[in-house]
C-alpha cells in the first residue's frame, strides 16, 4: 500500500471512529459526562487550527489563542446585542480570520522570520489578554454587552435553531453541532491538503525557495493558511462560549497557548488526528489532577512535554503508526511454515556414512 493510499486509509477509519462515537456516546452518556464530553471536542478544533498552521504550513503560532478569544468574545457580545445567534455565530468566525489575516499580511510580507512570528502572535495575545482584562468599570461595554474586565462575561445566549431565537440548543443538541463541527473541520482540512493549494502549502513548508522557483507565491499560500487556521481557532471560541455561558480574559493566557502547543506535541506534529488524542489526552489528565489535589497541573504538564520531546518526538499517533507498519512489515515477510517431509528408510540408510 502506497503512502497515498495509507493517507486516505488512516482519514476513513478516522472519520468512521468519528461517526461512530457522534451517535454513539449519546445514547450511553448521561448530560453531565455528555457536557465534559462536548469540552474536548471543543478544545480539539483549537487543537486542530494550530496542528494544521505549524504541522502543514510550518508556522509556530504562539498566539492561537488569540484567535480562540477573539471568537468567543464576539460571539458574546454580538449575541447580547442581536438576541438571535445566527449571524453572530458567523462573525465568530470572520473576526478572528480577519484579524489573522491582516497579522499575517504583516508578518509574512514584511518577510520577518521564524523567530519573530513566534514573538509578535505571543505579544499579540499578551495584549489582547491585558487590554481584556482592563474593562472592569461599568463603562465599558460595546452596546448592551459589559465587557466585565477580568470577571469575564457571564450569561451568554446559548446557540438557538436559525431564525428561531426562543429554541435554543439543549446540551445534547451542543454536543451534536461541536463533534460534527469536528468532523467537518478535519474533513474538510483533509481535502484541502490533498487538493493543489495544500501541496503547495506543504511545499513552501519544505522549501519555499523551491516553490518561488516554480513560480508560486508562498506568502498567498502562508497567508491563507494562517487565516484558515485563525477561523478555525474562532469557531472553537464561538463553541466555547456556548458550553459553558461564559467566557474571561483567561482564555488569551499565556497557559492556553501553552496547553495548545502542548496538545499538538504530545498527539503529533505533522498529524489532524494526533492533536485530538492529544487534547483529549491531556484535558482528561488536567481535570484529574484538578480533583485530586495532589500535583501541580503545570507542572505536570512542562514534565509531560520535556518526556515527549526528549523520548517521543514524533507523538502519539505517528510512533503508534510506525509500530503498527513495522509489524505488519514483520508479519508480511515471515517465512511461510513448511511442513516437514518423512525421508524413506532407504534413503536414510544410502546418504548415511
Amino acid at each position: 500500500m502506497n503512502r497515498f493510499a495509507k493517507s486516505w486509509a488512516s482519514a476513513a477509519v478516522s472519520l468512521a471512529v468519528g461517526i461512530a462515537l457522534l451517535f454513539g456516546l449519546p445514547g450511553v452518556m448521561d448530560d453531565y459526562t455528555l457536557i465534559e464530553v462536548t469540552i474536548y471536542a471543543v478544545m480539539s478544533i483549537l487543537g486542530v487550527s494550530l496542528a494544521f498552521i505549524w504541522g502543514f504550513g510550518g508556522i509556530l503560532c504562539f498566539g492561537q489563542a488569540a484567535f480562540f478569544g477573539l471568537g468567543s468574545y464576539t460571539y458574546a457580545i454580538a449575541v447580547m446585542n442581536m438576541g438571535d445567534s445566527t449571524v453572530p455565530f458567523l462573525l465568530a468566525i470572520v473576526v478572528p480570520a480577519l484579524f489573522a489575516a491582516l497579522l499575517g499580511y504583516v508578518i509574512f510580507y514584511g518577510r520577518l522570520s521564524d523567530v519573530y512570528m513566534g514573538v509578535i502572535t505571543l505579544t499579540v495575545t499578551l495584549i489582547l489578554f491585558n487590554l481584556i482584562n482592563s474593562t472592569a468599570g461599568p463603562e465599558w461595554r460595546i452596546g448592551s454587552a459589559p465587557l466585565g474586565g477580568f470577571n469575564g462575561i457571564p450569561a451568554i445566549p446559548t446557540l438557538n435553531w436559525p431564525g428561531q431565537q426562543d429554541e435554543v440548543l439543549t446540551p445534547k443538541d451542543l454536543f451534536y453541532v461541536t463533534f460534527t463541527c469536528l468532523l467537518l473541520v478535519y474533513l474538510g482540512l483533509r481535502v484541502l491538503i490533498a487538493s493543489k493549494i495544500g501541496r503547495v502549502i506543504v511545499a513552501a513548508k519544505e522549501n519555499e525557495q523551491r516553490v518561488l522557483l516554480l513560480g508560486y507565491d508562498a506568502r498567498v499560500y502562508k497567508l491563507l493558511c494562517f487565516t484558515l487556521g485563525g477561523a478555525i481557532a474562532g469557531l472553537a471560541g464561538c463553541l466555547f462560549a456556548n458550553w459553558g455561558a461564559f467566557t474571561s480574559p483567561t482564555i488569551f493566557g499565556l497557559a492556553q497557548s501553552a496547553q495548545i502547543i502542548i496538545w499538538v506535541i504530545v498527539g503529533g506534529l505533522g498529524t489532524l488526528v494526533g492533536p485530538i488524542v492529544g487534547c483529549v489526552a491531556i484535558q482528561w489528565l488536567t481535570s484529574q489532577i484538578g480533583t485530586q489535589q495532589a500535583f501541580n497541573a503545570n507542572l505536570v504538564l512542562g514534565a509531560i512535554l520535556v518526556v515527549f520531546v526528549l523520548l517521543v518526538p514524533r507523538g502519539i499517533v505517528p510512533t503508534l503508526g510506525d509500530l503498527i507498519d513495522m509489524a505488519w512489515r514483520r508479519w508480511r515477510k515471515a517465512p511461510a511454515h513448511t511442513p516437514k517431509v518423512a525421508i524413506p528408510a532407504a534413503a536414510a540408510t544410502e546418504t548415511a556414512p
